[in-house]
């Protein structure tokens, strides 16, 4: 039997460091590192932003864009000495409630996430999975934008859930969480 891989989940909020510290961190395993990009750019300022993510990163890593079943390229490319850095959970949510044509159900979008966490934690890979934390922000002011807050909370509780290690930035600092959480 194939020994398992880590599951790290880091979450925090927008520009608090997730994406740097996920980054390092797969930049200090030892092994292949993939980054699965959920982002599929609308317009010219999310064009700019991946450009800059990409530059950040070295240029062995290996990008996949997979915006709606990153679990199929864990799944497909796993093995022992690979690294998974998905980034990010929050745009994946979103994709999958408004891809075009085929939109899901808050369930459907919940049973994807939860695929990807357990493929993620039964992975013989280490999988690092970047989200926001988007609940402490204002009560959203219309139907649609307060279900995606309540869901992308919903999937983060799925993933920290299974995940071995739990991160929190908060201003460039992270915090593991799960350890807290159970008062080591």
């Amino acid at each position: 039997m194939i020994a398992r891989g880590k599951m790290v989940f880091i979450t925090g909020a927008a520009r608090s460091g997730k994406s740097s510290f996920a980054e390092k961190m797969a930049a200090e395993l030892d092994g292949m590192v993939t980054y699965v990009a959920t982002c599929v750019p609308g317009d010219d300022e999310m064009v700019e932003r991946v450009a800059r993510h990409q530059d950040r990163r070295p240029q062995n890593w290996q990008t996949v864009e997979e915006g709606l079943d990153p679990a199929h390229v864990i799944r497909q490319n796993d093995g022992p000495g690979r690294i998974f850095l998905l980034d990010c959970v929050t745009l994946l949510v979103t994709n999958l409630l408004l891809q075009p044509g085929h939109p899901m159900a808050e369930e459907q979008v919940l049973d994807k996430i939860d695929e990807l966490g357990k493929v993620s934690y039964e992975s013989a890979a280490h999988v690092i999975i970047v989200s926001n934390e988007v609940g402490w922000g204002i009560v959203p002011g219309d139907p649609l934008s307060r279900m995606w807050r309540d869901l992308v909370g919903r999937a983060n509780q799925v993933l920290a859930a299974r995940a071995d290690e739990t991160w929190l930035t908060i201003s460039g600092i992270p915090i593991e969480l799960k350890s807290l959480g159970r008062g080591d």
